[in-house]
């Protein structure tokens, strides 16, 4: 008998994880240290020039750079006639 390997459907864990996750997550950040301490501490790190301060606060600010995708595409096809490659009757 053949063993059927079951790749579809649900799988535990599987998904976005629920809201309140979320949440206990922030909370327990919040406990850690208060959002405007770390604020400041980025404030400062930008203020002494370090690049990847910068770059977290301009993203938080104006947002991720719009990515441009460059969509041309040059095939190099051999010409060929599709009548020698199908023979039709």
């Amino acid at each position: 008998m053949e063993v059927v390997k079951k790749n579809g459907g649900a799988r535990p864990g599987a998904g976005r994880k629920p809201k309140i996750d979320e949440i206990t997550l922030i909370e327990s950040m919040d406990a850690i240290a208060v959002p405007q301490e770390v604020w400041a501490a980025l404030a400062l790190k930008v203020t002494k020039g370090d690049t990847n301060a910068i770059k977290t606060w301009l993203q938080y600010r104006y947002g991720m750079p719009k990515q441009v995708i460059d969509q041309n595409t040059n095939l190099n096809v051999n010409d060929f006639d599709l009548k020698d490659v199908i023979k039709f009757k």
